[in-house]
């Protein structure tokens, strides 16, 4: 499913939106180009150790941006003169400049995370959007159950950063849905560990935990069989609700469930209210069927 699309804009861009600055030429690249778009001034140094982690940051999140700002590194003790009038005392330095003038900036060598919120500010929102909208018309797709075309919307997003956790958490969903539960599984894995925890991964891998657990469940037939026989049968009962759901019948996954509970909120050590919380944290806080099975949990457990 993955695909290289996407990484040739991002190529093609990368020698027009970072480039070396000077004394003579900061007027042009950096006070009239920011009459067209926000320009970075990077202040760096060759002996700055924090500069060496910061410049590569600065670079992947410019170009990632595609046009809607740009970067000039300047080198201080090359070209001091800049600096000195600026008051830059430390570095790195990072000054955004926007119609001409400097408008924002920051000092020390700030995580990607921050550099990429700091282009967001002084963008005022340009930068990430199309990524944002991308990422929300894939989350669409596989709500609809178009995994597919989900698929290579989060392949688009992971072509520009293979790093998008958002993205590898929505294409291990794809691949859940489409039973491919080994390629979901090497997916999230590629999540990084900071980000592991974020909502779209841990929807993702209770999605992934939901339909390995409804690979050892008995047919769905056979289940509705021990139920008629028994209603009392919770072990039934509970692997109905597991079948039900991976066939996409989510409110009747919460109705047995909810019987559960009803009947005897102990059973298995609150199993059943703990796969409730399981099922919603895959479906989604808005999903209908959440929305409805939180309320009627909620009903039951402060009634």
């Amino acid at each position: 499913m993955l695909q290289d699309g996407g990484t040739m804009t991002a190529t093609a861009t990368a020698v027009d939106v970072v480039k070396d600055t000077t004394t003579q030429g900061f007027m042009k690249d950096v006070i009239e180009e920011s009459k067209r778009q926000p320009v970075l001034v990077d202040f760096w140094a060759p002996w700055c150790g924090p500069c060496k982690q910061l410049t590569p940051v600065l670079e992947k999140a410019v170009k990632a941006a595609k046009g809607k700002v740009k970067l000039a590194k300047m080198n201080i003790d090359e070209h001091p003169a800049i600096p000195g009038q600026m008051g830059i005392q430390s570095i790195p330095a990072v000054i955004a400049f926007s119609n001409g003038q400097p408008v924002d900036g920051f000092m020390g060598a700030l995580p990607e995370s921050q550099v990429s919120a700091f282009l967001e500010r002084i963008t005022k929102g340009a930068v990430g959007a199309e990524e944002k909208d991308l990422l929300k018309a894939a989350d669409a797709a596989l709500a609809e159950g178009n995994a597919t075309g989900a698929a290579e919307m989060y392949a688009q997003l992971l072509a520009e950063d293979s790093t998008n956790a958002p993205a590898l958490a929505g294409l291990a969903r794809c691949y859940v849905e489409t039973g491919a539960l080994e390629q979901a599984k090497q997916t999230l894995a590629l999540i990084p560990e900071a980000k592991r925890n974020e909502a779209a991964a841990a929807a993702a891998r209770a999605a992934l935990e939901i339909a390995e657990q409804a690979k050892s469940i008995e047919p769905l037939g056979d289940l509705e069989k021990k139920l008629l026989a028994d209603p009392l049968d919770h072990q039934a009962r509970f692997d109905l609700a597991v079948a039900l759901n991976a066939k996409g019948k989510r409110e009747d996954a919460v109705r047995h469930l909810i019987d559960i509970v009803k009947r005897d909120r102990k059973w298995n050590d609150d199993g059943a209210r703990k796969q409730l919380v399981q099922f919603f944290e895959a479906w989604g806080a808005t999903d209908p069927a959440t929305v409805e099975g939180r309320k009627r949990l909620s009903s039951i457990l402060f009634s």
